[in-house]
């Protein structure tokens, strides 16, 4: 069965059922970009022995960090003596990502990796959910990934984000980004050696041991906090589509540890980073202003890189899984006015209706003798 934080796929139900009860007490922010303005990440602790921590060569090559490294870590001297190697454990403290020798490739490997860095893209260009996909590199794993591609693909044009509102001061978006719903994809090699510690982290600080051999999913979102781990062969459509939903979705739990998920080390300082992101922002918006104004005349202008296609006209056909009994059609999304004028409609109706009734009750009497024959 499908797992959410290494627990059934109820979990994940309850996330959304509670989410969709308490909407009307949410903000209109996306939980992805509600963890992105507002969660902090939690620290990983870098246990180091005792012993070690007496060597000078140690001290040199952790300086670096103490003085002012971004990342989400702090270093932890233990005083037991049983203790004799250095460890890389969950903010929790559950069990280590990494247990081994500290030398100068170890910790460079600790800290980053192409996938990460892969990952701190994505998040400060906007993306909403990149999904993670750890596996063997065969080709099992690529028809993994096609599936997966073609189920998000799908899922960008059938889904919606909420309409943010701007009185309402629980709702202003921090500095970053452009609000937009965009889910994306990075594959990870399990025997890749620079990635030992991330997968590790994917897993979770209470993993399930089947992770460890067969392809996973991950959620990646917010400053680096990922949703869950699941094995790949259990994220079905319908998985797929829920734990979307739910990133996509107000964020009714603002308690950022009431949510699932949990913390990746991430080396970014993310404050710094969204002011960067808005600062360019505010700069190309300037520049486009100031060149429309110097060429007033419209010309076309290339699509952006990360710009959302609008939804084809022509008819297109969505395959779905073998084992999926329901053909999935996006359905036309109502503008919250129409809903509302149906609505407001649909009680009008039902008010003449009822007067109606009774106006026929009265003018009809109850003694069946004084009724005209």
């Amino acid at each position: 069965m499908t797992r959410l934080r290494n627990q059934p796929l109820w979990t994940l139900a309850t996330v959304l059922l509670l989410t969709s009860v308490s909407t009307v007490l949410a903000c209109t922010v996306p939980v992805f970009r509600y963890a992105l303005d507002r969660w902090q990440a939690d620290p990983f602790a870098l246990v180091i022995p005792q012993s070690l921590a007496e060597n000078q060569a140690t001290n040199d090559l952790l300086r670096p960090i103490r003085a002012n490294s971004p990342a989400n870590l702090e270093i932890v001297i233990s005083p037991d003596p049983s203790i004799t190697q250095t460890g890389l454990f969950f903010p929790s403290g559950q069990r280590p990502a990494w247990l081994g020798d500290l030398t100068e490739d170890a910790l460079a490997m600790l800290m980053d990796s192409p996938a990460r860095k892969q990952l701190r893209e994505k998040i400060l260009s906007g993306v909403s959910t990149i999904w993670i996909l750890v596996d063997d590199g065969d080709e099992a794993g690529a028809a993994e990934e096609k599936r997966i591609r073609s189920r998000l693909a799908f899922l960008e044009q059938a889904a919606t984000l909420p309409i943010q509102d701007p009185n309402d001061p629980d709702s202003q978006l921090g500095p970053g980004p452009e609000l937009k719903l965009d889910f994306e994809l990075i594959r990870v090699r399990r025997d890749d050696p620079a990635e030992a510690a991330f997968i590790e982290m994917l897993r979770g600080p209470t993993p399930d041991p089947a992770t460890a051999e067969e392809p996973f999913l991950a959620a990646a979102f917010g400053r680096g906090r990922s949703l869950g781990a699941w094995l790949a062969k259990d994220m079905d459509n319908i998985a797929l589509e829920d734990a979307s939903m739910f990133m996509v979705g107000r964020c009714s739990c603002q308690v950022k540890q009431q949510n699932p998920g949990w913390d990746l080390l991430m080396k970014v300082d993310w404050d710094r980073a969204l002011q960067k992101v808005a600062l360019e922002r505010e700069s190309e918006s300037e520049a486009s202003n100031a060149a429309m104004e110097k060429d007033p005349s419209p010309s076309p202008q290339p699509a952006a890189k990360d710009e959302v296609p609008p939804p084809p006209t022509e008819v297109i056909e969505v395959v779905t899984q073998p084992s999926s009994f329901v053909e999935e059609i996006p359905l036309p999304k109502a503008s919250p006015a129409r809903i509302a004028l149906f609505s407001f409609a649909g009680f009008c109706g039902l008010v003449v209706f009822f007067k109606l009734l009774a106006s026929f009750s009265k003018s009809t009497p109850d003694d069946p003798d004084q009724r005209p024959k």
